[in-house]
């Protein structure tokens, strides 16, 4: 195949293991899929040796740069799945922000919105087709050189969480600008939300047919939210997002991708979450796997949620704690993942350790049966 046939969304390679998206709808499987958040990371020496003294957002519009981050953890251990390296701040970029991203700080607004007036800075109409290119032809281009190896994640970040930076231009423990919105501003929040709405349904639309085999929407900021500003900032928007992207996959009769919501800290939204119209519901490690099962009701498969500092423990350890995790979730319907992601001084051995647990307990548990 020619270099420039691989930045066009056809005649991709044939999909090999498509474990991962088979536990996705519930189907049979011979072994629990895993993959990790983050898994393209600083963690992996290689990882910090392609990224040292480039920009982190000029790394992200640059497709050979992003494919060869997200196929190097490949290239190290037996994942199941594989997620596109980007970061959820390119929507608010494309909708005209500024975001720096400053080591040891990590993200950063120059300028916040402040006040609802600020929304008038904002594009009213984004041209994602042109605004996110780069990170389609990421897509594209490692959906070609993964071979079929493992289906590879499209994500982008939800509304909420995005409105939570865009406010307070940066990471923040309180939220206590963005909450302020929500309980001053209800009206321009609403405005916010549903315009980033817009933008996300057809970012992901474009990921699909970009080459996407799955689609993960991360609301990293539930956890501040209480269940009343949930189901009014977060949920609808949660739900509209499941419901237009499918009906435009659907429109562009391109086939159907599984979704998953991964609302981190949100145990208290388990029940609406089962039934907000993802395939997957992504847990955190605050949510028992049993008790998750029986809130969900078995509407959903379910992701996650091995506490990512369990990987600081010993390999035996390690295997231990995975094989209570299986046990605890069951074979069926199900996705093992960390309750969140990788975190940069992690051992790679220890992450090697854990995607071999889950396989070989899996398929003790699967053999069992």
């Amino acid at each position: 195949m020619d270099k420039d046939s691989l930045i066009l969304p056809k005649d991709f390679p044939e999909l090999k293991n498509d474990t991962f998206l088979r536990a996705a709808r519930g189907e049979e499987i011979e072994h629990i899929p895993v993959w990790c958040m983050r898994q393209a990371g600083r963690y992996l020496p290689e990882f910090r040796e392609s990224r040292a003294g480039k920009d982190f957002f000029e790394t992200c519009r640059s497709p050979e740069a992003c494919c060869e981050l997200t196929l190097q953890p490949l290239r190290r251990f037996p994942f199941d799945a594989a997620i596109i390296f980007s970061d959820i701040l390119v929507v608010p970029q494309a909708m005209g922000m500024e975001v720096q991203m400053s080591p040891g700080k990590g993200p950063t607004f120059p300028e916040p919105l402040k006040e609802p007036e600020d929304l008038q800075r904002l594009k009213t109409k984004v041209d994602v087709s042109s605004e996110l290119d780069y990170v389609f032809k990421a897509i594209t281009l490692t959906r070609h050189r993964i071979e079929g190896k493992v289906p590879l994640i499209g994500f982008t970040g939800a509304p909420w969480t995005l409105m939570s930076y865009m406010i307070e231009g940066g990471g923040s423990t309180t939220h206590s600008k963005a909450k302020r919105w929500l309980y001053r501003f209800p009206e321009a929040s609403h405005k916010l939300l549903s315009q980033l709405t817009d933008v996300i349904v057809e970012y992901l639309l474009g990921q699909v047919k970009a080459g996407a085999q799955a689609l993960q929407v991360f609301e990293s900021h539930t956890g501040c939210l209480g269940p009343v500003e949930f189901k009014e900032f977060s949920l609808p928007y949660l739900r509209d997002i499941a419901r237009r992207v499918k009906d435009k996959i659907k429109e562009s009769g391109l086939d159907n991708v599984p979704m998953i919501v991964f609302a981190k800290d949100g145990h208290y939204g388990l029940e609406d979450l089962s039934e907000s119209g993802y395939e997957v519901v992504g847990l955190d490690w605050t949510i028992d796997p049993r008790s998750a099962r029986i809130r969900t009701g078995g509407k959903v498969s379910l992701q996650g949620n091995m506490d990512p500092c369990a990987l600081y423990a010993t390999k035996e350890r390690i295997s231990e704690i995975v094989r209570r995790m299986l046990e605890g979730f069951g074979t069926k319907g199900y996705i093992a993942n960390l309750g969140h992601g990788l975190y940069p001084d992690m051992d790679p051995e220890n992450v090697g350790a854990f995607v071999e647990a889950v396989h070989t307990h899996s398929r003790q548990l699967l053999n069992r049966k």
